[in-house]
């Protein structure tokens, strides 16, 4: 048993993080330990397990044996209830400077009874340039027992400043097959739909999980799956973009409102307001701070939910094209073919691929902050042709 069991299909990242853990242990003991740097930068497509390996070496350079994932610090690193590791965090959409300052404040502390301090940003790309600045001067003088770990998809969603003084750790998209295995292995799912619900997740473990183990979440892709035979009419476009609007809006309800009645109590509490009483000097500056970021989450969990559907979208155009070009190719969506091969039959390649830039051009735009229902009614009309 290991502390890096769950990272899937990432042999040459672990046996790097392993090598940075002896070293780690050797400084310690007041050797160099050339291996082991103050500040690391865990890069790679959604879903590649950019925070669990971050978590894992973090659990790993607290335990006494390595990161042997059964001991009291191995099992507190990666739960996040070890004192002297920190998850950074954000579901809005950016991490601002107060946050940041109050962890630099904390990576400068001793560990407390750990082996080191360990900050672990998970959203390092939504750093915001003030946060940036202030991260960047711990990284200039480091304490001596303080590791930053940064996790962001790629090294060009952080400033040049912050990458050019971490060490990268690049993770790969996993294999289907080893998703697939460690389904069947971990959680007891059976083989052929743990490797389906792998493939149809496009390397995605969460994701894969999901669709092997949650019979909703399977009929929400089905539903996104029927989208391109369902637009044979404008009417029928205008509708499909509504529904997945309303479904991704939905979807961010759903999840603030269990959080934001908890975040306003604890406000209230830590201001001592009753229901009718009067609100203490400061209160009503912190809770409107407070609604304005409990607004940002849910445009990023609605904007995120929509962009899921957009790769769904194009990984089934890239089926069809498939189809299409590469006679016996496998298809992301095998438990579709039938559908992906009629639609085949209806345009050309060349249109296919208009098709798909239709929906890179959406995923930019949503980027960009268009209206949501307006950027998806033009995708849809596209890609009715």
């Amino acid at each position: 048993m290991s502390v890096f069991d769950d990272l899937v299909g990432q042999e040459g990242v672990v046996e790097t993080l392993r090598g940075a853990v002896a070293s780690a242990s050797e400084r310690l003991e007041g050797g160099r330990g050339t291996a082991m740097t103050h500040a690391w930068l865990f890069t790679g497509p959604p879903g590649s397990g950019r925070s669990n390996a971050a978590r894992a070496f973090a659990a790993a350079l607290q335990c006494e044996s390595g990161g042997c994932g059964a001991c009291h610090a191995c099992r507190t690193a990666l739960s996040g209830a070890h004192p002297d590791v920190s998850l950074v965090r954000t579901d809005g959409l950016s991490i601002d400077v107060a946050e940041v300052r109050d962890q630099v404040r904390l990576a400068a502390m001793r560990p407390s009874e750990g082996r080191w301090q360990v900050v672990v940003v998970e959203d390092a790309d939504r750093l915001t340039e003030k946060a940036a600045d202030a991260l960047l001067k711990s990284l200039e003088e480091p304490p001596p027992r303080t590791v930053w770990m940064l996790c962001a998809p790629t090294s060009e969603d952080v400033i040049v400043t912050i990458r050019s003084r971490s060490r990268q750790v690049v993770l790969r998209t996993p294999p289907a097959e080893a998703i697939a295995a460690m389904l069947a292995r971990r959680d007891g799912i059976d083989p052929g739909r743990a490797l389906e619900a792998a493939r149809a997740s496009q390397g995605h473990v969460g994701r894969a999980r999901a669709l092997a183990t949650d019979e909703a979440a399977r009929k929400r892709r089905a539903d996104v799956l029927a989208i391109p035979g369902s637009l044979t009419s404008i009417g029928a476009c205008l509708d499909a973009a509504a529904t997945i609007s309303g479904t991704a809006q939905a979807q961010a309800d759903e999840v603030a409102e269990r959080l934001e009645e908890s975040e306003r109590e604890a406000l209230r509490m830590e201001f001592g307001v009753e229901e009718r009483g009067r609100r203490p000097a400061g209160y009503a500056g912190r809770l409107a701070s407070l609604e304005k970021e409990q607004k940002r989450r849910r445009t990023r969990i609605a904007r995120d939910s929509i962009d899921g559907v957009l790769l769904q979208l194009l990984a089934y155009y890239r089926d069809v094209l498939a189809t299409q070009t590469a006679e016996g190719a496998a298809l992301v969506n095998a438990d579709v073919q039938r559908e992906v091969a009629t639609v085949a039959t209806t345009f050309s390649p060349e249109e296919t691929l208009a098709r798909m830039d239709a929906i890179l051009t959406c995923r930019e735009a949503l980027d960009a902050n268009a209206a949501p229902q307006l950027a998806l009614e033009n995708l849809m009309l596209g890609l009715r042709g």
